[in-house]
């Protein structure tokens, strides 16, 4: 038997702006608020299910250097220029790490500065749980 990862915490200063970008994102929703302003998105079948949650979490200053960890995504119905501009208009910005041009990824941020990157192959969406189409 081996764990599995049932959820991601970010620290953020502004919960509710990442939740609506990232369920934008990932066509999540808001699972749980709770009352110190944490925010928790997930899929529509909720915790448990084949990807983890996420978790906002309030925090006023953010850590000092660089993450060590950042989310890589792939689209899923359309191809990688079409969800880079889909993610642009929904507040994302491309940041510029030092990458050549020539990756097929591309490196953005969201709303608050956290890097993720979108990746080029195109994946199939998750399948529905039984019963729920």
């Amino acid at each position: 038997m081996a764990c599995r990862i049932s959820e991601l915490v970010l620290e953020c200063r502004d919960p509710e702006l990442l939740a609506r970008f990232w369920c934008e994102v990932l066509d999540f929703v808001v699972l749980d608020r709770e009352e110190d302003g944490a925010v928790e998105i997930g899929p529509r079948e909720g915790f448990g299910g084949p990807q983890p949650t996420i978790i906002l979490s309030r925090r006023d200053e953010p850590e000092r250097g660089k993450s060590r960890l950042h989310v890589d995504v792939n689209a899923t119905d359309r191809d990688q220029d079409a969800e880079l501009e889909r993610l642009l208009r929904i507040g994302a910005r491309p940041a510029d790490i030092g990458q050549t041009g020539q990756e097929p990824w591309h490196v953005l941020v969201d709303p608050e500065g956290n890097e993720f990157c979108l990746l080029k192959a195109r994946i199939p969406p998750l399948a529905p749980p039984a019963g729920r189409a």
